[in-house]
């Protein structure tokens, strides 16, 4: 029979641990046999994948999103069928201007809450102290959030043109046409959520950033159709011009005021208001304590 061993007295010197690279290791050191790496931007852009897509507000808000864009696109289609409208100067992928338009109210909430969302359960010190690289952890963010939204919209719309081509009969699109009521829009929604991830890092308040950002998309418009004073007609047309709805009009080849930019000029607009603005987010994470 095998005697037990014999448990080791108290204040006697334990045995060092067995190290598993063998000789030439002091006496008394471990070392792990799980390989040790740097953390590298791949391993940040992974993790805020997970973290984005196993989260139950990703699914409500571009599911509602893609449910406006769906919905009132092909409703605006029917509609227009069942009435037997004349549309030989409209635009056949305009009437998918409305949905896009309230759908990127769902975008706007996402990209605050991609981040806000961590201040307000404490987990944004918990992702900081994995990765002590803030710039990297926002660099991370701001890619994966882009990259999604901007193929979720372009799907949506490619899909919500192809039903209104097929049911209407206006005025025939150009592949220009195509390319700015798709891939335009699939960037100009991602970039407008990207600028309300740059909010959020900012305001650090869910409930602010989204009010923020509803009054960039609604305001303009709001406050302009009250200025009846001559003295600002000058602002009330640039309110106009250069608001949320017109720039993304244009991209529909078609203006809600019947000026303001045209073709991809909203897109470069809007890119530098979000380059701004990230860069604002970045000084502003690498300063602030969490």
């Amino acid at each position: 029979m095998t005697t037990p061993p014999t448990p080791q007295a108290s204040g006697q010197p334990r045995a060092p641990l067995p190290h598993p690279a063998g000789r030439g290791v002091p006496a008394g050191s471990y070392t792990s046999p799980i390989p040790v790496r740097p953390a590298t931007l791949t391993d940040a852009f992974f993790a805020e994948w997970t973290k984005i897509r196993s989260v139950r507000s990703t699914v409500w808000t571009l599911g509602v999103m893609i449910v406006l864009v769906l919905g009132l696109g092909v409703l605006a289609a029917v509609m227009l069928t069942l009435t037997d409208a004349r549309m030989d100067d409209v635009p056949e992928l305009s009437f998918g201007f409305f949905g896009v338009l309230l759908g990127s109210i769902c975008v706007i909430t996402l990209g605050v809450l991609t981040i806000t969302s961590e201040y307000g359960t404490g987990l944004v010190r918990t992702t900081l102290t994995a990765c002590p690289s803030r710039s990297r952890v926002l660099t991370a963010k701001a890619c994966v959030f882009f990259l999604l939204t901007f193929a979720v919209t372009t799907v949506s719309t490619a899909v919500v043109g192809a039903v209104q081509t097929s049911m209407l009969d206006g005025k025939e699109a150009s592949t220009d046409d195509w390319l700015r009521a798709t891939i335009g829009v699939g960037l100009y929604i991602a970039l407008l959520g990207l600028l309300s991830l740059a909010v959020g890092v900012l305001v650090r308040h869910s409930a602010g950033a989204i009010t923020i950002m509803i009054g960039v998309v609604l305001l303009p418009l709001a406050l302009g159709i009250f200025m009846f004073s001559e003295s600002l007609a000058g602002l009330r047309e640039a309110l106009f011009l250069y608001s949320v709805p017109s720039q993304l009009s244009s991209l529909y080849d078609t203006s809600v005021v019947g000026s303001g930019p045209t073709g991809w000029d909203a897109l470069w607009i809007t890119l530098g208001v979000t380059a701004v603005a990230m860069a604002a987010a970045y000084a502003t994470l690498e300063r602030r304590d969490v």
